[in-house]
């Protein structure tokens, strides 16, 4: 880890990758339980494959934004680290296969340099929040809602109360009232709204809460017609916190807001 402790500028993200190096190390000693290093190391977007000693690194992309100078690291990642094939997933993720275990603190440090995340993008976490392919461009949206989607990326990201929670939280914006962006299987969705008070147009959103697909699908109930858009991140919050101390965490089938 020497090689690239100074090279990242932010200090939260360098003691990150520092502590899974040591917690690696420490798993390998057998003085981390494997259950304790899973929950770890999904946290920080390490998963395991079937296959000895590889893992799957998943990288987040907030509603789906991506630069090309990004792509070009994560391209060039990959082929370091990887096999040189990249798998996109249905919620804006990138994913890269046959990554060394050993190796993964030094790959995410490459990729933080262009700001570029694996912080809970697997396991009980906040994951990765979705949008609107389309968002900022959809001639049918009342406002973008891409600053929306960074702002709660942003605030969640790191929260103690987010890192071992029941169950995954995922949420999504869609950019209008078609939900493109499926919010109602989503365990907490949210669909822009315009609202005139006092002659004067006020941004809210549509907000639902509890969908899911999987074995026990079901679709969101409607918790607000429209909350003002400076309440969104309160709002989310409340949800999280009751869901964190309240949910269910014997059955991981019942855990689902």
């Amino acid at each position: 880890m020497q090689s690239f402790r100074t090279e990242l500028e932010n200090p939260l993200v360098e003691k990150d990758i520092i502590d899974l190096e040591k917690k690696i190390r420490e798993f390998k000693e057998g003085k981390i339980n494997p259950e304790k290093f899973r929950s770890l190391r999904l946290a920080r977007g390490v998963y395991g494959q079937r296959q000895q000693g590889v893992q799957m690194i998943r990288i987040k992309l907030p509603f789906g934004k991506v630069s090309v100078r990004q792509l070009n690291r994560i391209a060039d990642i990959s082929d370091e680290y990887s096999n040189g094939k990249l798998h996109l997933t249905t919620r804006q993720d990138i994913q890269i296969h046959f990554v060394s275990l050993d190796r993964t603190p030094e790959l995410w440090a490459k990729l933080e340099q262009d700001d570029i995340t694996l912080r809970e993008a697997c396991g009980n976490t906040v994951r990765n929040i979705t949008a609107s392919a389309i968002a900022g461009i959809d001639p049918e949206e009342p406002f973008d809602v891409s600053p929306y989607a960074h702002a709660l990326f942003s605030y969640f990201l790191r929260k103690p109360f987010c890192q071992e929670l029941g169950r995954k939280i995922k949420i999504a914006f869609s950019s209008n009232e078609k939900d493109s962006a499926y919010t109602f299987i989503h365990d907490i969705g949210f669909i822009p709204k315009i609202k005139v008070v006092n002659g004067n147009e006020v941004r809210g959103f549509k907000i639902v809460v509890g969908g899911g697909l999987g074995a026990q699908p079901f679709l969101a109930k409607t918790a607000h017609e429209f909350l003002q858009d400076e309440k969104i991140i309160p709002f989310t919050e409340a949800v999280l916190r009751v869901f964190d101390r309240h949910g269910e965490r014997a059955s991981r089938h019942k855990a689902r807001i």
